[in-house]
């Protein structure tokens, strides 16, 4: 079961250590970040003890996987999709990476962001996509920016109407893809209470797994969608 998904923005060993000892049930690394032979080593180990590790990706730069990935990743994590269309894309450019790494074809996952903007958000139904895609989820701060709102939360905290729309889609694009909702994460990293109560909402709400940009907020997650 996936409940948390860490995003890993620092590449160095002394980051990857902390990651890896989180206790998340899956790591999205930042391509960006140079892995040293360290870095390698330790992502490599975590694999084979079965840690799902999933490589981040910009549609711009999916042209050519060729040499992309430090390690073999259980698949791919899509910040931004605008439809079906986009994963459809990203599905043809692994089949090649596949086949040049010799993997078998289909056996690359894909995870995406589908309301990133305005048009990923109306643009849900994934049904007919591909097998690879395993989740579906949302980004309150990206959504937020693209739409341009005076702010992204009503004066009791809560989501403005266009963000819950947004979050409300996902949930109900995943479900009929068949695929895990995921919910946005938490941006404030010394609210524990906030985040417990947001945990709380999504797990009520149908969400079954969110998006953790510190360690630290690993136990909450995964508190809160164990059932």
């Amino acid at each position: 079961m996936m409940r948390s998904l860490l995003l890993v923005r620092d590449g160095s060993e002394a980051a990857i250590e902390k990651a890896l000892l989180s206790g998340a049930d899956a790591l999205v690394l930042d391509l960006a970040m140079a892995a040293t032979a360290g870095v390698t080593g330790l992502l490599q180990d975590a694999a084979k003890d079965g840690l799902p590790l999933y490589g981040r990706i910009d549609m711009a730069k999916a042209d050519d996987l060729t040499g992309i990935f430090p390690i073999t990743p259980r698949g791919v994590f899509l910040p931004q999709s605008n439809g079906p269309a986009d994963i459809v894309r990203l599905s043809a450019r692994l089949n090649v990476y596949e086949a040049e790494a010799g993997l078998d074809e289909g056996s690359m996952q894909i995870i995406a962001i589908a309301a990133a903007n305005a048009v990923g958000a109306l643009s849900m139904d994934y049904r007919d996509s591909t097998p690879r895609l395993t989740g579906l989820g949302w980004d309150a701060g990206s959504l937020a920016g693209a739409i341009g709102p005076r702010t992204a939360q009503d004066e009791n905290g809560d989501y403005i109407e266009p963000l819950r729309l947004a979050r409300a889609l996902t949930i109900l694009g995943a479900k009929a893809a068949g695929v895990m909702a995921i919910d946005t994460a938490y941006a404030n990293l010394n609210d524990e209470a906030g985040l417990g109560r947001e945990c709380a909402a999504a797990a009520r709400d149908g969400f079954t797994a969110k998006i953790a940009l510190h360690p630290a907020q690993v136990p909450a997650i995964n508190a809160a969608f164990t059932r």
